[in-house]
């Protein structure tokens, strides 16, 4: 049997029954097994961040999560809407963003991972889009996760970029659920795709030698259901694949 292309997936950390734990939610792990991938679970420890890992890994996924990166990282301070954080994920995804664009691995990150992408880049953030003049609210709809996931808003994807290779119409429609999003673009990232607001979507790294794009909508549910989820993860899984081979 051919060894799928092993691919890790930073974790978060929670408190689950009065113990620290390290989660990730099933929809992630299994969008990536479905494509043909073997994802493994990253840890993470303020502490104890380790980019020696990634020599062991095909590519490398951020997830989405209810947590936000903490305002200081981009020189503010929390907004009254922003309470949850994660300083344990924000340690590691930062010292994994660059380590893994500079060896050249795939990258790809969701929703909470696209906004780790700015801010690793230099970028800030929205802390609560819902606010901000001229901006839509982003933020789920009310119901169940069908609803919930359900495509609310187009996407206008920019011409001439990674995510227009990957997917060969201008336009889309996307799920949305999150409460933050990109204010100031990280240096060297290149708009990718923007909602009707302008508020920018998807980000992809300029000059990365592999795959290395993210977006802040919510891929991984159903994309076999969606052509412009499903050409991410294949193009994600192609990237990996290659990899593998090298």
């Amino acid at each position: 049997m051919e060894l799928r292309p092993l691919v890790g997936v930073i974790a978060c950390r929670r408190q689950v029954e009065g113990h620290p734990a390290h989660m990730v939610t099933d929809k992630y792990l299994r969008a990536l097994h479905d494509y043909g991938l073997a994802p493994v679970m990253l840890p993470v420890w303020e502490d104890g961040v380790d980019t020696a890992l990634l020599t062991k890994l095909d590519g490398l996924l951020l997830t989405g999560s209810y947590t936000n990166v903490e305002p200081w990282r981009y020189g503010e301070e929390p907004a009254p809407q922003n309470t949850r954080d994660d300083r344990d994920r924000d340690a590691v995804s930062m010292a994994l963003i660059p380590a893994a664009i500079e060896r050249g691995l795939p990258l790809f990150g969701v929703c909470r991972g696209f906004q780790e992408f700015n801010v690793a880049f230099g970028g800030s953030l929205h802390q609560a889009v819902q606010t901000v003049s001229g901006l839509l609210d982003h933020r789920e709809p009310e119901g169940d996760k069908a609803a919930q996931y359900a495509p609310v808003h187009d996407l206008a994807i920019e011409p001439g970029g990674v995510l227009a290779g990957l997917f060969d119409r201008s336009c889309a429609q996307v799920n949305s659920l999150h409460q933050q999003g990109i204010a100031r673009l990280g240096d060297g990232l290149r708009v990718e795709g923007r909602a009707p607001d302008g508020l920018v979507e998807a980000v992809s790294v300029e000059g990365a030698a592999s795959f290395a794009l993210a977006v802040q909508w919510h891929p991984e549910w159903q994309p076999a259901e969606h052509p412009l989820y499903d050409a991410l993860f294949r193009g994600f899984a192609e990237a990996c694949r290659h990899h593998a081979t090298r």
